[in-house]
């Protein structure tokens, strides 16, 4: 019996330990470095004289807000990135140390919400096959430049969306004396808004539709609400899997 406690007792506090480092700064960091490589190197190597063009939405943005302040170099932005997660950590002052389970169990979570978001556009595909002409959300476009663009939105969307956005708007709601969880829920479903609709703002936004706009209203609540639970890394995993599975591989078999 006593040995059944320990066992028990040692996976309850594995568990644990699991779910605060998977928010910790620094793993999430280690956590989306390889994909925001992987976009980087992309733009770059497939983009030529004109990376610009295959840059994401959100990053292509906050790259021009930095030039608009006189700030243009290629890999500024990462590395704001880097900066802001290590400041992040130092600041809470978590250990530096790094699982590899841990980093499993965070593409394993990744994995699985990503599924979950599929599910739930599907449901709401059936409830829009009801209403007359329903809209496709995706563009067709190379594969190789697809996933790219959707590794890019994985990061760049929850840095600009939820990393920054999110955090400030519940600050504003805050300053504005409201309580925490009122403030919290303001500040979801205020975000979840501006980053549906952000997807057709400029030349290159998609063409609107109720459909794609409510999807990504509820995307950006439920990456909201992932960001809150289970922390930055996840988030990000999430969101690019879902991209990349939902606009690379789905609309390839389809």
């Amino acid at each position: 019996m006593t040995h059944k406690n320990d066992s028990q007792s040692e996976l309850a506090l594995t568990e644990s330990t699991y779910w605060r480092e998977a928010r910790q700064p620094l793993v999430c960091l280690v956590f989306l470095a390889p994909l925001l490589l992987i976009y980087e190197w992309g733009v770059l190597s497939m983009g030529g004289n004109q990376p610009e063009l295959l840059r994401n939405g959100a990053d292509y943005w906050m790259r021009s807000w930095l030039s608009q302040l006189g700030f243009t170099q290629t890999f500024l932005l990462p590395a704001l990135i880097v900066i802001t997660l290590l400041l992040w950590h130092i600041f809470c002052k978590h250990p530096w140390k790094i699982s590899g389970e841990t980093l499993v169990g965070m593409f394993a979570e990744s994995l699985l919400f990503a599924f979950c978001l599929i599910v739930v556009g599907q449901v709401q595909d059936l409830v829009f096959q009801q209403l007359p002409q329903p809209t496709l959300m995706f563009i067709e476009r190379e594969s190789a430049s697809r996933v790219v663009s959707f590794v890019g939105a994985g990061v760049y969307e929850e840095v600009m969306f939820r990393l920054l956005l999110l955090p400030l708007c519940y600050l504003i709601f805050r300053g504005m004396l409201l309580e925490v969880r009122s403030s919290a829920i303001l500040a979801i479903i205020s975000t979840s808004l501006i980053f549906s609709l952000a997807h057709y703002v400029g030349v290159s936004g998609d063409q609107f539709s109720v459909f794609s706009f409510t999807f990504r209203t509820v995307a950006g609540l439920f990456f909201a609400g992932l960001f809150f639970l289970r922390g930055f890394g996840i988030t990000v995993g999430a969101h690019a899997t879902y991209d990349i599975i939902v606009g690379v591989m789905l609309e390839t078999t389809a």
